[in-house]
C-alpha cells in the first residue's frame, strides 16, 4: 500500500492541510478512507460533546454535524444531493447521468439533503442526551467512510464520465477491506469494555451493519440506474451510512 495513501485520502476528503505532493494521485484515497473517518469522528465527537454539555444535546448535534459539513468541504453532501436528482426522476442512464454532472441542485436534490440532515440531528440530540452517546458518531463517520471505500473493491463498475470513479476503481483488495472491518470490531469493544458497558459494543455493531447495508442499497439502486458508481454515489453512500448507523443507535438507545 502506497505510504502517501493517508495524504492523499486526506487531500480529497478533508479540508485539513496536506502537502502538495499528496495530490499527486489518487490511488490512496479510498483504501485509507476509513482512517480519515477515524480523525474526522474523533474531532466530530468531541464538538459534539462540548456542545451538548455546554448548551444542550440539540446544539451539540447541529455543531457537530456542521463542523462535519465544514471539515469535508460539504463534499458528502454535494454527491447526496446530486445523486438524488440522478436517481429520484424517471428517466433514461444518459440524461440522470448529465443532470447529476451538471451541479445545481434540483427539487429531489434538496428534499433529500434536508431530510437526511435533519434525520442526522434529530438522532444524534437523543444520542447525545445519554451517557456515551458520543461513540455512535464516531462509528457513524467511520462506517461512512468504509461504505466509500467499498466502492473501490475490485470488480466494482465505474459509470460512465465519471473521472473520480476512474482513478479510483479496484484500489482497495478484499483484504484490506477486512482488516478495516476487524480494526473498527476491535475498536468498538475495546470502547465498550474500557466503558465498562459490553452490550454497547453490540448496540454499535449492529448499527454500523444497518449503515453499511443502507450504502449497499444506494449503491446498487446507482448501479442499476447509473451504470456504476461515481463520486457523488460515494459521497451520497457515506451520508446514507452515517444517517443510518445514528437513526440505528438512537433507536437503541433505553
Amino acid at each position: 500500500m502506497r505510504l502517501t495513501g493517508p495524504l492523499e485520502s486526506a487531500a480529497l476528503l478533508t479540508v485539513l492541510p496536506v502537502p502538495e505532493r499528496a495530490t499527486a494521485s489518487m490511488r490512496g484515497v479510498l483504501p485509507w478512507a476509513p482512517a480519515v473517518g477515524l480523525v474526522l469522528g474523533g474531532i466530530a465527537a468531541a464538538v459534539a460533546v462540548l456542545g451538548a454539555r455546554g448548551i444542550s444535546p440539540l446544539a451539540g448535534a447541529v455543531l457537530a454535524v456542521g463542523a462535519l459539513a465544514v471539515l469535508t468541504r460539504g463534499l458528502h453532501l454535494d454527491g447526496l444531493a446530486d445523486t438524488a436528482d440522478g436517481l429520484g426522476p424517471l428517466r433514461a442512464r444518459e440524461r440522470s447521468l448529465q443532470v447529476m454532472h451538471q451541479g445545481d441542485v434540483g427539487p429531489f436534490g434538496v428534499v433529500a439533503l434536508v431530510l437526511t440532515v435533519l434525520l442526522q440531528v434529530a438522532s444524534l440530540a437523543a444520542l447525545l442526551a445519554v451517557d456515551d452517546g458520543w461513540l455512535a458518531l464516531w462509528t457513524a463517520v467511520v462506517v461512512a467512510r468504509l461504505a466509500m471505500a467499498r466502492t473501490g473493491l475490485p470488480g466494482v463498475p465505474t459509470a460512465e464520465g465519471s473521472s473520480l470513479g476512474g482513478l479510483v476503481a479496484g484500489t482497495v483488495s478484499r483484504g484490506w477491506f477486512a482488516g478495516w472491518l476487524f480494526v473498527l470490531a476491535a475498536l468498538l469493544g475495546g470502547a465498550a469494555l474500557y466503558l465498562g458497558d459490553p452490550p454497547l459494543a453490540a448496540q454499535l455493531g449492529g448499527s454500523a451493519v444497518a449503515g453499511l447495508l443502507a450504502a449497499e442499497v444506494l449503491h446498487r439502486r446507482a448501479r442499476a440506474r447509473l451504470g456504476g458508481v461515481t463520486g457523488d454515489v460515494m459521497g451520497a453512500m457515506g451520508e446514507a451510512a452515517t444517517a443510518a448507523v445514528l437513526l440505528v443507535a438512537a433507536v437503541a438507545v433505553p
